[in-house]
């Protein structure tokens, strides 16, 4: 059953512009479709993020979200699940967290986003016990696997099998479970 006082927070990944066609711009539209009140914000320099930049205009868009004393689920996508672990934005009444297709830090270094990599990820006191993960096995951005990367944050994690990075190339258009998990976080996640 649809909760429309809850509110929800989309945090794109690098070279994103939120274009059409993505699971992310699709279950923002289902989302406010069904009364919801969604920030997805264009983080800024997308091909070439700041960590200070993301986290501030993450923390805009949850200052927005909550002035309205809704619970916030935030939803990120590859490089901001960095940002989330390791600069997480302030922001109160964040309920939930899904964390989708995180990055191995290594496959970064050496790019123009090794800022992010170099972040020191750790499970924030106030999310303690509200982040799940969820990814594929094969996604190229973590090679290692999601499990051997992150799994001493002692995270619960949702392992899609065969589905890539969980993008727009892997065929993540429409991806109905996410947008029932956002409702429900009884809801099992699954592949598109």
């Amino acid at each position: 059953m649809s909760d429309s006082s809850t509110a929800f927070l989309f945090l794109h990944g690098w070279h994103n512009r939120r274009e059409p066609g993505q699971w992310q711009p699709e279950a923002v539209a289902e989302l406010r479709s069904r009364g919801h009140r969604v920030e997805h914000p264009q983080l800024p320099d997308p091909d070439e993020p700041t960590v200070d930049a993301w986290k501030r205009t993450a923390e805009e868009s949850l200052a927005a979200l909550a002035e309205r004393g809704a619970p916030i689920v935030v939803v990120c996508h590859s490089l901001s699940c960095l940002l989330w672990l390791g600069a997480r934005p302030q922001g109160v009444g964040v309920e939930r967290v899904l964390l989708v297709a995180p990055p191995a830090p290594r496959v970064l270094q050496n790019s123009v986003v090794n800022p992010f990599s170099a972040l020191r990820l750790a499970v924030s006191p106030e999310d303690r016990g509200r982040i799940t993960i969820v990814a594929s096995d094969n996604d190229e951005y973590c090679p290692e696997g999601i499990e051997t990367v992150f799994g001493s944050l002692g995270l619960p994690m949702v392992i899609l099998p065969g589905q890539g990075h969980l993008n727009r190339e892997a065929g993540y258009g429409a991806w109905p479970s996410l947008v029932e998990w956002c409702e429900d976080s009884t809801t099992e996640l699954v592949s598109r």
